[in-house]
């Protein structure tokens, strides 16, 4: 294999070309790929559908790099110096096994999609600096373990798209409502019961956004607004009798729906296989 992916590489780097694609080789180990790091014009990487474990820090040295994509490995973690690479603007990380994000990714500056979809990652497995990437317009965080999102996604003010769908939150933060340029919003099949009436700030309801709701466990307030459609639902949360049932619900809030059965088996079958 190896022989196969030199002659490959040599050939990208004897044209000049700026794109190289990988998908399903049965790659395991980023080094059975000789020179690659080598290959400094690189702007777009693709290595999906393989069965690779971890990334080296010697990704740094592919400084051009804009677009790297990893969908569908075994990766379990991911080098501090992810975050180093100048130019990265979009990181597919969709369908791993992490259960962590290093602290080096909050130094990602230019970065401006995020998608670790179908991963093993909760609230606790954002580090500290990860909310400063002020360029961040599309954040998927689907298909993970999150029980609450931080405050702190506040401070991704150039926001536009945010998937939470197939998590297990159970409370969105109030915060959301700051995020003026959020245009989709992705919460289905989750354990919400109410909506923070902060989010009547965004402009969600209207034909030109996408506000996915279904597949929680409304109070019945909220669920009758559903029915009817998303605009009905923002609509209603901006009412002051709304708001009130907000505050009641907020000081004695009453225990949160039980974990999806199947949620669960998924998850767990995804750790091990």
């Amino acid at each position: 294999m190896s022989k196969a992916l030199k002659k490959i590489v040599d050939e990208t780097k004897e044209h000049g070309y700026t794109e190289l694609d990988l998908c399903d080789r049965g790659i395991s180990n980023i080094s059975d790929i000789p020179n690659l790091t080598k290959l400094r014009n690189l702007s777009r990487l693709t290595l999906s559908h393989n069965k690779i474990t971890t990334l080296p820090s010697s990704i740094v040295e592919l400084q051009n790099l804009e677009t790297l994509n990893l969908f569908n490995n075994h990766i379990e973690d991911l080098p501090i110096s992810l975050g180093s690479l100048p130019k990265l603007r979009h990181l597919n990380l969709a369908v791993n096994r992490l259960s962590t994000l290093p602290k080096g990714l909050g130094t990602a500056s230019a970065l401006e999609i995020l998608d670790v979809t179908y991963n093993n990652l909760s609230e606790q497995s954002l580090p500290g600096n990860f909310f400063i990437m002020s360029q961040l317009r599309a954040l998927y965080f689907g298909d993970n373990d999150f029980e609450r999102i931080p405050s702190e996604i506040s401070h991704l003010k150039n926001l536009q798209v945010l998937v939470l769908r197939d998590n297990d939150i159970v409370e969105l933060p109030p915060e959301l409502g700051e995020l003026s340029k959020l245009r989709e919003l992705h919460v289905q099949n989750n354990r919400l019961m109410v909506l923070p009436p902060e989010l009547g700030a965004l402009n969600l309801g209207s034909p030109r956004h996408v506000f996915k709701v279904d597949g929680n466990s409304w109070i019945q307030q909220i669920e009758d607004q559903v029915v009817l459609g998303v605009s009905h639902v923002m609509d209603y949360i901006r009412t002051d009798t709304y708001k009130g049932i907000y505050e009641n619900h907020v000081k004695s809030p009453p225990a949160p729906p039980p974990k999806k059965e199947k949620e669960k088996t998924l998850k767990k079958s995804r750790k091990k296989n």
